[in-house]
């Protein structure tokens, strides 16, 4: 195996010359596998080590051959549930390929793995030959899979999204929509931790994970984080009209370094709510929305996992089309 020097990065304080390293590699690899992901800027990435996804942030490090970064290795540990497992984010600059250094940042990472105690290591990516033939050869198995589509928000059929919302309206007269502050009123944290909770429900294939634990601390992260990263974000909320539970909602994240460009994050309905076709409904008010705020936006995106019939049949009669495929890895150390 050919050996790395890892060089972690101060969360707090990283060494410019890594960083900027770190993104070039990144954004390098961007271009080759993926030219429909957003650009990768050194802000986001300062976001992404410094807070993670919602207060969790990986251990980041990059590799150098002389001067030149050429590798970066984030290694995610969940702290809050499934503490069995890790995922590792491994990226090579793509002229540095076929040269071990991917099979050595691996090994680095169910290195720091199992020194956490971790039993599982998960990995993911594009369904690119080179890919497939990369977690072939460290022997993990394939375990779920996702698909990306795309929305170009400027070429809907709005006719026909009128359509629709009036016959989801009519399907849940009983619910209101209701347009939530970016930060989350403390009075209805409560509520809103146990609507999010319903993205458990989301397919999880053959993925040894358990659900997620929300809190109030773990939203309140996730919002610190996503300004972090300089996003504008829009949360609509289905509330049931008689008992004023909060039955659903969608949120949209908007990069504001990339006005263009917004993520379709999540969107869930409580069980006892579903069947009034509010996902429909959801959606389609939170592209009102953006219309009216957001009129430069020229595409929204949105991953599922490609068992996800329910979710996948909404964004299709919303125009979505499907981008890219990728898959999830597992193996038990």
């Amino acid at each position: 195996m050919k050996d790395v020097d890892l060089t972690w990065l101060d969360p707090d304080d990283p060494d410019e010359g890594d960083l900027d390293g770190a993104v070039a590699v990144l954004e390098a690899t961007r271009l080759l596998d993926c030219p429909h992901e957003p650009l990768r800027t050194t802000s986001s990435f300062r976001a992404e080590i410094r807070h993670g996804w919602d207060g969790e942030p990986p251990l980041a490090a990059v590799t150098r051959e002389g001067h030149e970064v050429v590798g970066v290795l984030a290694v995610h540990l969940p702290r809050r549930d499934n503490r069995h497992l890790g995922y590792l984010e491994i990226t090579v600059d793509p002229d540095h390929r076929r040269r071990g250094v991917g099979r050595a940042l691996y090994e680095a990472g169910v290195e720091r793995l199992r020194a956490e105690g971790r039993s599982l290591v998960l990995v993911s990516g594009f369904d690119l030959p080179s890919v497939v033939g990369f977690t072939k050869a460290i022997g993990v198995d394939r375990a779920s899979e996702e698909v990306k589509r795309s929305q170009h928000v400027q070429r809907l059929d709005r006719d026909r999204l009128d359509r629709e919302l009036a016959a989801a309206e009519s399907a849940a007269a009983d619910y209101e929509l209701v347009r939530m502050p970016s930060t989350v009123p403390d009075e209805l944290m409560p509520a809103v931790v146990t609507m999010v909770s319903a993205i458990n429900d989301a397919p999880t294939d053959d993925l040894d994970v358990e659900d997620e634990a929300f809190s109030a601390e773990r939203l309140r992260a996730f919002e610190v984080a996503q300004e972090a990263y300089r996003r504008r974000r829009y949360q609509l909320v289905a509330r049931h009209r008689s008992s004023g539970e909060l039955a659903g909602h969608t949120v949209v994240a908007v990069e504001i370094e990339q006005p263009w460009y917004a993520h379709q994050l999540d969107t869930s309905v409580l069980r006892a709510h579903r069947g009034h076709r509010l996902g429909l409904l959801l959606k389609i008010g939170m592209l009102r929305w953006l219309a009216a705020s957001e009129p430069q936006l020229r595409v929204l995106d949105t991953w599922n996992a490609a068992s996800n019939d329910h979710m996948i049949a909404v964004n299709e009669v919303l125009g979505y089309e499907v981008v890219a495929t990728a898959a999830a890895y597992q193996a038990h150390l």
